[in-house]
């Protein structure tokens, strides 16, 4: 087997293969393993910034086989996390395995099989292989997302235009007047980071966010996954969550953010116990949607206008794989029409991992992914027929969209634990009867 990218979900696919004694190669375009949380990642496809901690707690994010230390921060930084991924392929050995500053560059079928072309990017030698599956975790928070079209008068500015995923560290916008656009968690971050040391901040969104404390009541917010709450009908969840929300935190309109027009749990959750307390102080200001935009300054729907010297797109990313024809699979939209998120329905063999937006952590999701793909691969499971997978594609879109805000954000999203039984259920349900073994004569 063939598993592209040691990040969060690579290695989780490498330890589920490596435990079942399923032989498998893994190729990684950096020096060393955990994608996104390796700051300054040589892959130069991490987005984590100096002072990026976790959104859920450890308990939410660890890996079932390998939990994190107690001597962990209920939210680990970036560092820690990083280390938890070496600990996590050193205890299980997974590391010689992997083909670390090697770059895929092509996967085609061939037959029953898979040709997946290799470059190593120091030597530039390339190697074709041929395998029996390929399970991609290439991660989808790497090819940054750009507004389109252009905002009018987008050329003429004057001043710098850099996306969330380039932000390392506020120092560069010291004395600075800043936009940033979004309100998903990335933007909060940056924009109360920036605030700390720029002339003005300012804050724009096309809609408004609810926006959750790390705690409520003095437990991790996410814990409530494991509460009665979790287990009651989505209307009570949702009332439930607003009315907590609505003692702890008051209304966002008092701190200046727009109502949001939808319920908390029909978008992905934004987090923040630090952009409340600084709009309070009224050290970030709020905007609406910009309109236009001139050589310094930029134009908001509601009529006014900020000289600005630098703006952040914090506008999501796009989900990509680059080393796939589009005819085999098309990403647009970020919409990839996977059988439960994993199974490519017309294309035997190939398997997708860690590819959800949880309301939760991707890491036991990819771990329970990839434990049922290692079932099909051993025949101890089996896909129903395409007509079957195209159904649930269908339904899983019509239920997304009833659910969620229309957004491409939303396109992979997913509860965590109604998936995690989804998953369970399916491995059961298409579980091979094997005959018991003959008697010895």
């Amino acid at each position: 087997m063939c598993v592209i990218g040691a990040g969060s979900s690579g290695i989780a696919a490498c330890q589920v293969l490596a435990e079942r004694g399923i032989d498998y190669d893994c190729f990684e375009l950096g020096s060393d393993v955990g994608g996104n949380w390796r700051y300054m990642n040589d892959s130069g496809q991490s987005s984590a910034y100096r002072s990026l901690h976790i959104n859920t707690s450890r308990r939410t994010m660890q890996y079932a086989s390998f939990p994190m230390s107690d001597d962990y921060p209920v939210y680990p930084g970036h560092a820690q996390i990083a280390r938890y991924f070496d600990a996590f392929v050193e205890h299980f050995g997974l590391r010689p395995s992997i083909s670390f500053r090697t770059e895929v560059v092509d996967v085609c079928p061939r037959g029953d099989q898979w040709s997946v072309t290799t470059r190593h990017r120091d030597t530039e030698s390339s190697t074709s292989q041929t395998y029996d599956a390929v399970l991609v975790a290439n991660g989808h928070h790497w090819k940054p997302r750009w507004p389109q079209p252009e905002l009018p008068g987008a050329a003429a500015f004057r001043g710098t235009r850099t996306h969330a995923h380039d932000y390392r560290t506020p120092e560069p916008f010291t004395g600075k007047r800043v936009l940033v656009l979004g309100i998903g968690n990335s933007a909060c971050d940056i924009a109360v980071e920036t605030s700390r040391v720029s002339q003005r901040t300012f804050l724009a969104m096309r809609r408004g966010a609810h926006i959750l404390p790390k705690y409520l009541f003095g437990t991790p917010t996410d814990h409530l996954t494991n509460s009665w709450l979790a287990r009651a009908p989505l209307g009570i969840q949702d009332r439930g969550l607003q009315l907590l929300l609505r003692l702890s935190r008051g209304r966002l309109a008092d701190y200046g953010l727009p109502t949001p027009a939808h319920r908390v749990l029909a978008a992905h959750p934004t987090i923040s116990d630090d952009l409340l307390s600084r709009l309070g102080h009224g050290d970030i200001g709020v905007k609406p949607a910009p309109r236009s935009m001139d050589e310094t300054r930029v134009h908001f729907d509601d009529g006014s206008s900020e000289e600005i010297d630098a703006i952040i797109h914090c506008t999501g990313y796009d989900v990509s794989f680059p080393f796939l024809k589009s005819e085999l699979i098309d990403p647009s939209d970020n919409d990839p029409g996977l059988y439960h998120r994993v199974v490519a329905p017309d294309l035997p063999g190939l398997y997708f991992i860690g590819l959800v937006q949880p309301l939760g952590a991707i890491m036991p999701l990819a771990e329970a992914q990839s434990h049922w793909v290692a079932d099909l691969l051993e025949g101890r499971c089996e896909l129903p027929g395409q007509a079957r997978m195209l159904k649930e594609i269908s339904a899983y879109r019509a239920r997304t969209a009833r659910r969620y805000v229309a957004s491409t954000r939303h396109t992979i999203q997913v509860d965590a634990r109604a998936y995690l039984r989804e998953l369970a259920k399916e491995r059961r349900r298409t579980a091979v009867r094997r005959r018991p073994a003959a008697p010895p004569s």
